[in-house]
């Protein structure tokens, strides 16, 4: 079953509602979001993920797989058998290549009109498609759609062109993304085959589509699901969180400023930095240089990522997943350190190496933190 990912994670909704200080209407909200949120997680897990059949990408490969060849080419009996294989190998490796640089931009922002239907947003009203000229403030006075039909081709843009990688599944899968979701939903999601965005309340948060990180984020969800998937639960479902914030923050560091792009001693490494209204006590949703420093705040709570393995939560199911989203700050810190100690951009240094053990095909659906770092060392050779 495909992860139902939160950028806003329940533990944080949930202390709104508890501490019951925030004004009535946004603790109905929260308490709508997080409803909302248990009842579509529940359906899936009776009914099934309709793109569970969607697995590990596949491109350009025969039936006979290519380590086959590879071992025919080494222990050859002929050198006719050898030179066979070997000019298989090769027709395979430019098969494959071929396949990785053609774009398949395909995206499509809808007006979800404040729908609840998770499983079926509308789709009656287009705000823009692929090739389609920007909509007005008269017709969006929020700005969400075209942030979210930009924010779509930057982060395309940054796995086509440091990858290779054509789009979520790696095939040109269409980008279709809703704006406009619920009243006051206080979260943006990738449900499995879309990306949802809610409005907020605007007075605990503020939007999510003007903030680059927080839609790259969501977009990696959906690398992840179609390229090693995590069991969304524990250790592995933190590495899944932590993989959308470290591509979420490279793709924040590449384009948020197109002519400034920002190496990796400039950046701040803060993970949705505007997503809080004004009047929260809080930078970002997660800070991945100093995790559990983020926000603190009355209405909010205060951050509770370990930054350590010392500090690593034994959290049960019920809570965050199993520390899903908590849990994270330890690789996210680990990646941030890498990179600082490669310097430069972390797309060029760190980003390969993690982007390579992630697409490794050696990484269990149940990947401790411990068998992610030992990838990540396996493929850093050049550093």
């Amino acid at each position: 079953m495909a992860p139902f990912c939160c950028i806003v994670p329940e533990y944080v909704l949930r202390a709104i509602v508890e501490r019951g200080v925030a004004p009535q209407n946004t603790i109905n909200a929260c308490h709508s979001t997080i409803e909302k949120i248990r009842q579509i997680q529940d359906a899936r897990i009776q009914h099934g993920q309709r793109t569970e059949s969607a697995q590990q990408q596949q491109v350009a490969e025969g039936i006979i797989p290519s380590f086959i060849h590879e071992t025919i080419a080494q222990y050859a009996a002929t050198a006719e058998q050898r030179e066979t294989s070997l000019r298989t190998l090769e027709y395979n490796t430019k098969l494959r290549a071929a396949a990785g640089t053609l774009r398949h931009l395909k995206r499509t922002v809808y007006d979800a009109q404040n729908s609840w239907d998770f499983e079926n947003p509308p789709k009656d009203k287009v705000m823009i498609e692929e090739g389609g000229v920007l909509v007005s403030e008269e017709e969006d006075p929020t700005g969400n759609a075209n942030e979210c039909y930009i924010g779509f081709k930057k982060t395309y843009d940054f796995y086509f062109d440091f990858f290779k990688r054509d789009s979520i599944d790696g095939r040109g899968l269409k980008l279709d993304g809703f704006v406009h979701f619920g009243k006051k939903f206080g979260n943006a999601i990738w449900d499995g085959r879309d990306l949802i965005f809610g409005d907020g309340d605007g007075i605990i948060f503020d939007g999510f589509t003007d903030e680059l990180d927080i839609i790259a984020h969501e977009f990696t969800h959906g690398v992840v699901q179609y390229t090693n998937p995590l069991n969304y639960t524990f250790q592995s479902g933190a590495l899944n969180e932590s993989l959308a914030d470290v591509f979420g923050v490279m793709v924040k560091q590449w384009a948020e400023k197109p002519e400034h792009p920002q190496t990796v001693d400039q950046a701040n490494w803060l993970i949705g930095e505007g997503i809080w209204a004004e009047g929260i006590n809080g930078r970002a949703l997660r800070d991945m240089k100093n995790p559990g420093t983020a926000y603190n705040d009355r209405f909010v709570g205060k951050d509770p990522q370990p930054a350590h393995w010392d500090h690593f939560q034994t959290l049960g199911l019920s809570v965050d997943r199993g520390g899903v989203h908590i849990n994270s700050g330890i690789p996210n810190r680990a990646f941030c350190l890498a990179a600082n100690m490669i310097g430069g951009y972390a797309w060029e240094g760190a980003g390969p190496i993690w982007y390579k053990a992630l697409t490794s095909g050696k990484l269990g659906e149940n990947a401790t933190f411990k068998e992610f770092a030992d990838l990540t060392i396996e493929n850093a050779s050049e550093h």
